[in-house]
């Protein structure tokens, strides 16, 4: 029972940062609200298995994550180009930009997305992210680079497009 009540308040102190880590996967509040919500009832189905409480956080991302990811490959959505167009109007160049850059992060594969997402977005150092995916230290660095390098090429592409 103690280590439910550790998961309970380890959810509760977090629920923001969790979140957020949804959200950056799916772009919608109630699509991120509920991919939340089922990595804690999977949590909750499964905290007797949580060998090493101290990782309990680790652990639940590690859910979070693959809820999200299973989430995409369920509801793969795709937004009508009249809604992108009558958006983009408005739009000052900054804001473009960000759009840009979310479209091409959208674009990676889940395992590089989920690294960038990790760092930049959380702001976890590269061995906390290491211990989250249960991948080496150069495995995920090399990902990260991939990553970058990936989103360079595609931002270049893009601005190449509107010069």
């Amino acid at each position: 029972m103690k280590r439910a009540q550790e998961l309970v308040l380890l959810i509760e102190t977090e629920q923001e940062r969790f979140y957020r880590i949804a959200y950056s996967y799916v772009k919608n509040r109630e699509d991120a609200l509920d991919i939340v919500h089922n990595a804690i009832v999977k949590a909750l189905q499964s905290y007797t298995g949580l060998r090493r409480p101290e990782y309990a956080q680790t652990w639940f991302c590690r859910i979070l994550i693959n809820e999200s990811i299973s989430f995409l490959r369920k509801n793969r959505r795709f937004v009508p180009l009249e809604e992108v167009q009558e958006t983009s109007d408005d739009m000052q160049p900054a804001q473009e930009t960000y759009l840009d850059l979310y479209a091409a992060l959208d674009k990676l594969p889940p395992e590089l997305k989920t690294v960038v997402i990790l760092r930049f977005f959380e702001d976890m150092k590269l061995d906390e992210i290491a211990e989250v995916l249960s991948a080496n230290l150069s495995t995920v660095k090399s990902r990260l680079y991939r990553a970058l390098k990936l989103l360079k090429l595609d931002m270049e592409v893009l601005d190449d497009g509107r010069s």
